[in-house]
């Protein structure tokens, strides 16, 4: 595996005609209308054969038979990948393959934290429904890199502390999701950063690799919960969201200093 520095945002402009999962953001916050979601599956047993048909773990996918992350509170070494052309997803090493990792998620490379290792293999996160799916990636085809930082959401407190070595570098009251359409709890990851050709309700969106448990879908893209500014600061330290975490314009601009793939425990 070729290591490189920690990958850097890289800013992806989004037009009308582009990456729905930007339309995240209404006046009236993230979130969606409920509707079906589509659930993909396909495998093969044993080391990298091809099944026909595997789906892409993206952030629209809902994925059959991945394994849960049965440690949502574990911190990592900051380990995490990318994969140099497109990888296949096992439940464990060599074993059932049930997804394909792309090389890009949302216009920009996907980079997805590591949580468990064995041998030549990587348990990494994955963007897909349903929330919390893990998968075991073989490591040859992967570059690797490790990142500093951490992101904890605090539901209760409605807080957001930025982290950088495990030591607090900043702390900001938010908006979080309401009692109908909380914030999903869990360790999920920073999975793009997009800019939106339409700056407000803000010029930056950070989604992330989990989705709202209560509704499916969102201006057209698939429910992605997600990191954003907002105009209005009477909303920070509320609950009025669609699910999505809404932060003070400088905790959006030290948050979008973040490398890809970091890690965002969001905790009741």
């Amino acid at each position: 595996m070729a290591t490189i520095r920690a990958p850097r945002h890289s800013l992806r402009a989004v037009t009308a005609g582009g990456i729905t999962a930007a339309l995240l953001l209404t006046a009236g916050g993230c979130g969606g209308a409920s509707s079906g979601h589509s659930t993909a599956s396909a495998g093969t047993k044993g080391g990298n054969a091809a099944p026909a048909k595997a789906p892409e773990a993206t952030t629209y996918a809902t994925l059959s038979g991945a394994p849960a992350d049965t440690t949502p509170e574990g911190a990592t070494d900051g380990l995490v990948v990318h994969p140099t052309s497109p990888a296949p997803v096992f439940d464990r090493p060599a074993g059932h393959r049930f997804a394909t990792l792309p090389t890009a998620e949302l216009g920009g490379p996907t980079w997805v934290p590591v949580v468990e290792t064995s041998g030549d293999w990587r348990r990494v996160l994955l963007p897909s429904r349903p929330n919390g799916a893990t998968g075991w990636v073989p490591g040859t085809a992967l570059k690797t890199a490790h990142t500093p930082y951490t992101v904890r959401v605090d539901l209760t407190r409605k807080r957001l502390v930025l982290e950088r070595s495990a030591r607090p570098v900043g702390r900001w009251p938010v908006a979080i999701g309401d009692a109908k359409t909380p914030t999903p709890t869990g360790r999920t990851f920073v999975m793009a950063t997009l800019a939106p050709a339409k700056k407000t309700p803000s010029p930056i969106v950070l989604p992330l690799g989990t989705h709202s448990a209560t509704l499916d879908t969102f201006g057209g893209g698939p429910g992605t919960v997600a990191l954003h500014g907002w105009p209005d600061t009477s909303v920070f330290g509320k609950a009025v969201t669609h699910g999505c975490v809404r932060v003070p314009a400088d905790a959006l601009k030290a948050l979008s200093r973040v490398p890809l793939g970091s890690l965002v425990f969001i905790t009741a």
